[in-house]
């Protein structure tokens, strides 16, 4: 295959670079770059401005508000995102209950819930994993019991979802449920769209590591949901949800994101001082900066490899659990390497210095208040989206046979 960019594709580039210089407000990239936490507002400010240029969904057939853009269109587009320090679409509506509800949603949920993805009146989150279902998500156990009254047939949830990222701000939750407790694990689990305002429905924060409450429990106590929020046929959900994961494991590489990361973490070895010299000289240092350098390099080759098969027809299988193991490695990497960079600087966590306006302390580096923030946070990388344990255990089956 070809690595180089066409003509075409260098001119594609060139217009979302304009686009990113013209409508990305300073604002946010200036609190993306510095690793500064970002508020429900600042991340819908972004989607509204994608939604309006039509961007948004740039992997979604035209026919439902996507842009036609092809797998190596995207790619550029997600990569100058990333070294423009825009903010992430938040992933679960667009990046993947989107395409779930366009492969295998009937009608009327395709006409109701995606415009309501696009114009942002319907913020999602993702209710997968389970304490006693994680990596393992076919042993999931809340349960969704068919019922029929007045009002018409409905479903009953009880149970408990955990991880739940940005569920705070959710108004709206897709879950994996057992609807069919006798059948084989995968057999008999269902695909449910559930509003997080229902009765029943109760979302607790998880505090973590970086005092950030980011992830959640949410407990479903007798909660009614209409038949019709059913994606797909009864107890076929695990098509769904292995569908959705290849997104989402894909997309958890981010090969813009660790490339904008590590631009930032050469920036900081030019400038950081050590023993009187920069520690980009320093020979250990610029070992391990040199060896995520060569390792995000081939990731790179690698997602493009993905692209063009995407771009031929195929669909990624092992290839997703690859990136995604070796994404995962390398983002941890290069926060590790940035915390060491920062020295002294980045061991006290100071939890208001990446709220916007914070002035700090002059004699400390801007790139220190995120270090360990960051760091700490980006160790969960290699467990959500399955452990890299569990792809491991994929791609052995899918590529050996084993």
């Amino acid at each position: 295959m070809n690595l180089n960019f066409s003509p075409s594709e260098e001119t594609f580039r060139d217009e979302v670079c304009r686009f990113l210089a013209a409508k990305l407000p300073a604002r946010l990239s200036d609190k993306v770059s510095q690793g500064m936490r970002l508020t429900k507002a600042d991340m819908q400010e972004w989607h509204t401005i994608l939604h309006a240029q039509g961007w948004l969904a740039n992997h979604w057939p035209v026919e439902f508000g996507g842009t036609g853009w092809n797998a190596i269109e995207r790619f550029i587009f997600e990569n100058e995102c990333a070294l423009a320090a825009a903010p992430r679409v938040v992933p679960f509506g667009v990046n993947m209950l989107g395409p779930v509800l366009i492969k295998y949603g009937n009608a009327a949920q395709k006409q109701h819930w995606l415009p309501r993805i696009l114009d942002g009146r319907d913020w999602w989150c993702q209710g997968y994993s389970e304490p006693g279902a994680g990596s393992d998500l076919a042993a999931v156990k809340t349960s969704a019991r068919l019922c029929q009254d007045a009002q018409g047939p409905h479903y009953i949830v009880n149970g408990q979802k955990t991880w739940t990222t940005l569920g705070q701000h959710a108004n709206m939750i897709f879950c994996l449920v057992r609807s069919n407790p006798e059948a084989k694990k995968q057999e008999g689990i269902s695909f449910l769209l559930i509003d997080m305002h229902t009765p029943g429905v109760e979302v607790r924060p998880i505090i973590t590591l970086d005092q950030e409450h980011e992830v959640n429990e949410v407990f479903f106590t007798d909660v009614r949901v209409p038949a019709e929020n059913l994606v797909g046929e009864e107890n076929k959900g695990w098509t769904c949800a292995k569908y959705l994961l290849t997104y989402e494991r894909t997309n958890i590489a981010g090969v813009g994101q660790s490339s904008a990361a590590l631009q930032r973490l050469q920036q900081i070895a030019a400038t950081q001082q050590r023993q009187g010299k920069p520690l980009a000289q320093d020979p250990i240092f610029a070992a391990r900066l040199a060896r995520v350098e060569i390792d995000l390099a081939n990731m790179k080759t690698t997602n493009l490899r993905v692209i063009a098969a995407v771009a031929g027809g195929g669909a990624p299988g092992a290839e997703s659990s690859m990136l995604k193991i070796r994404g995962t490695q390398i983002r941890q990497e290069i926060t590790s390497l940035t915390r060491r960079a920062m020295g002294p600087f980045a061991r006290p966590y100071i939890h208001e210095a990446l709220d916007e306006g914070y002035t700090g302390t002059p004699t400390t580096p801007p790139a220190a208040a995120s270090a360990a923030a960051q760091y700490f946070n980006n160790r969960k990388l290699s467990i959500f989206g399955g452990s890299n344990e569990v792809q491991r255990n994929i791609i052995s089956k899918m590529m050996l046979g084993l």
